[in-house]
Order: C-alpha cells, then sequence, then structure tokens
C-alpha cells in the first residue's frame, strides 16, 4: 500500500494525545511509513534497533517513546516535532504480534535561564538549550580557514559554532541554517547565513572588519531590509522566544527544535 501525504495525516490524526501508540496492520510497510515521516520531519533517531535500545537514549533523546511502547519496540527511530516526540517502526501488541507502529509522547524543553546581561550571555549555548538539541557536533572538524578563503572574509565565531554543533538542518523546520555564507548580496555590503519558507534571508552587514562585530540584516522577499543590533546567535534565540520580534517564531510554537538533513555517523 502506497502511503500518501493524506494517509498519513490521518495516521498521525488518529494519535492519542499526549501519549498514544497506534498499532497498524501489514498492509502499511514500516519502512516507507519511516521514509514518508522523514521527507516530513528530517533525519530520525534511531532509538531501538533488531530489539536493542541504541545507548544514550534517554527522556532528552526519545526515550518517552519506549516507555508508552512499554519496552516491546522491536525497530524504532523518532523526530522531534515541537513538543512531541513521533515514534514509528515496528514493535509487539499486548498479544505479542509484532506490527507496524505509530507512537507520540510529550517533548518537554526546560530552557535555562539567562546569563542576567547580554554580554554574558552565551547565546549558542542557550540555543542548544532552547531546541533541546542534545546530538554531539554534527560537523566537526571543518577548515574554516578554506571556507572563509572561497568567502573572502572571516566568519563570526557564533555562527562557526553554530554549524559545527547543529550541521545541516533548520530551526522549527524554517529556518534554514546555510553551511556556508551565500555571497550574492556581497556587493550590496550583505553575506547571507540563513533563509526562511517566507523568501527572507538573514544576513550581516559586513561593515566592520571584525566579523564577531557584525550585526544581522533581513532582507525580506519583498526587498525590504530590516536591521537588528545583534549577533547571529542571539537573533535565532529572540525570534524562537520572543512573540513580539517582528520575525519571530515563538508564535507558532511553543516548543522548538532543529531538524536535521544529515546525521553524522
Amino acid at each position: 500500500m502506497e502511503i500518501t501525504q493524506p494517509m498519513l495525516n490521518d495516521l498521525l490524526a488518529r494519535l492519542t494525545e499526549p501519549s498514544g501508540v497506534l498499532y497498524l496492520s501489514w498492509d502499511v510497510d514500516p519502512q516507507a511509513l519511516v521514509e514518508k515521516l522523514a521527507d516530513r520531519h528530517g533525519v530520525p533517531l534511531a532509538l531501538v534497533r533488531d530489539g536493542l535500545t541504541e545507548p544514550n537514549v534517554d527522556e532528552a533523546r526519545g526515550g518517552g517513546l519506549l516507555t508508552v511502547l512499554e519496552g516491546r519496540g522491536e525497530t524504532v527511530v523518532a523526530w522531534a516535532y515541537g513538543g512531541q516526540w513521533i515514534g514509528a517502526g515496528t514493535a509487539e501488541d499486548a498479544q505479542g504480534d509484532l506490527l507496524p507502529v505509530l507512537a507520540t509522547v510529550p517533548r518537554p524543553v526546560r530552557v535555562p535561564p539567562t546569563a542576567g546581561s547580554v554580554q554574558d550571555e552565551d547565546w549558542v549555548e542557550r540555543l542548544v538549550g532552547i531546541t533541546g538539541h542534545t546530538l554531539p557536533p554534527q560537523r566537526p572538524g571543518i577548515d574554516w580557514g578554506k571556507v572563509e578563503a572561497r568567502v573572502g572574509m572571516r566568519l563570526p565565531s557564533d555562527y562557526k559554532r553554530m554549524v559545527e554543533t547543529f550541521g545541516e538542518g533548520s530551526f522549527d523546520a524554517y529556518l534554514g541554517l546555510n553551511q556556508e555564507p551565500w555571497t550574492d548580496l556581497k556587493e550590496d555590503g550583505l553575506l547571507v547565513w540563513a533563509g526562511t519558507e517566507h523568501e527572507d534571508l538573514y544576513c550581516w552587514r559586513i561593515d566592520d572588519g571584525d566579523p564577531d562585530r557584525w550585526c544581522v540584516a533581513v532582507q525580506t522577499f519583498d526587498g525590504e531590509l530590516v536591521p537588528f543590533s545583534c549577533s547571529t546567535a542571539e537573533f535565532v534565540c529572540r525570534i524562537l522566544t520572543e512573540p513580539d520580534h517582528p520575525f519571530t517564531m515563538a508564535r507558532y510554537f511553543e516548543t522548538h527544535w532543529f531538524m536535521s538533513y544529515r546525521l553524522n555517523g
């Protein structure tokens, strides 16, 4: 049976929230189900392989799904989506029959308190806390010298830490983090470090010799340039948490995540 997007929507709608399990018939190919969910939510985290729980699985890494499956998972993967974990794969039901399965549990994220001042805040670490990001660095060992040579200038240190920490993907499946800045607007004094589904371009104003002093500016899809007096990571933290920010994402999700397009491994 081909799994269409409407069919997937129907299956997800049948899950009982905040925690629920849906056992399916073998008319549904569990691998096809995982692939369709991956098309929507990015690369999943592996929780169980051949009946063995992966190392380091805990509540922060989707472990609640194994609890709701009562430890009967055979092959289970998971995705973070706002305040939920969504799991899929195969598991034994109460009668001991191995079946394709969908499951969901709440995904609480405990955001650390602020440092008390903008100057003292480690905004990359705060961004890790806001998104509940628990993966190891996804792009360690990047040769930034070569990247900066291609771009033609040094890059902000917090941006480089963001790329090394999060890797390829997008915040809230909306704000895509460029792995190397785009230079299309360089003649206008801008480098593009991210973009959105609404075709806004998130840039730096490269008007200072020290890249760690560059401020963010948003080139909107209709051509307006909106400046902000903050750094890269601080800007992302603020749009995730401040409902009144002009480019807020806080109105859409109370709990945030980073959707990975590719994992190390």
